[in-house]
């Protein structure tokens, strides 16, 4: 099996070289990810301006865009490996809830998915480097299961590993994806020339946390396994947007 992995916290990141470390033991892997810190960047692709592909010592591939671009470069112009899955992450920080529309790590996922590849996205919901090893034990079980089972359609599924001991695991858990309040958007500034600037806020805080939920079992120690679906058709309103339309004229 070849799995190439993707990220968007960049190819020095010690998220993808756990993962690229983990998944090793059971495929032949190529690791394709941003030069730099991409979080955030959602599907984005870089267009106003060429791409370029270079190798690092360990081996890892990197490019000066996003992570939907290495996906696409992994793909297309590199045809001497062809995955038969993408893995991407392990993302520095949870990607629950509205996070995985903003998601970078998810994105790459997304984005194979989107071209008939089977694809995980793996988050750990912790930035401080202390609780690698607890993905590495996730992380085991997941890559040994897909070499025994390799998928035979596309699927998706998005990973969040608690920030707990590997001892203190509950196990695993389906959960559908919970909802955040709204971000705390702008947090406004100052630069040394006294002129205004701002960032963006941090998420804020679950809204939607109920039993069942990512942010709910995640909370209670468990991984978290959410299966994604790319169809963002409202089918409860099309009967009124169907009458809605019936009086517009052109």
């Amino acid at each position: 099996m070849n799995i190439l992995i993707c990220n968007d916290d960049g190819y020095l990141a010690q998220g993808i070289r756990t993962l690229a470390k983990v998944t090793a033991e059971f495929a032949n892997v190529r690791v394709v990810a941003p030069e730099r810190d991409r979080s955030a960047v959602s599907n984005s692709l870089t267009l106003d301006r060429p791409l370029s592909i270079r190798q690092a010592d360990n081996g890892f591939y990197y490019v000066n865009g996003t992570p939907t671009d290495c996906v696409h470069l992994g793909l297309y112009a590199m045809p001497d490996f062809v995955p038969d899955m993408v893995f991407s992450g392990i993302n520095h920080g949870a990607n629950m809830g509205d996070d995985t529309l903003y998601s970078g790590t998810v994105a790459a996922a997304t984005e194979a998915y989107l071209l008939g590849i089977p694809a995980v996205a793996f988050s750990l919901h912790d930035k401080s480097g202390r609780y690698f090893h607890t993905a590495e034990k996730v992380l085991w079980q997941v890559a040994e299961y897909f070499s025994k089972n390799p998928p035979t359609q596309p699927l998706l599924w998005n990973v969040n590993i608690p920030k707990v001991e590997p001892e203190e695991l509950k196990g695993f858990k389906v959960t559908r994806l919970g909802r955040r309040h709204h971000m705390q958007c702008i947090v406004p500034a100052e630069n040394p020339r006294g002129q205004p600037v701002y960032w963006i806020g941090l998420p804020g805080e679950a809204a939607d946390n109920e039993a069942g939920t990512d942010f709910a079992a995640s909370a209670e120690g468990y991984v978290t396994v959410t299966p994604l679906s790319l169809d963002l058709t409202a089918y409860n309103q099309m009967a009124d947007v169907g009458k809605a339309i019936q009086s517009w004229s052109l």
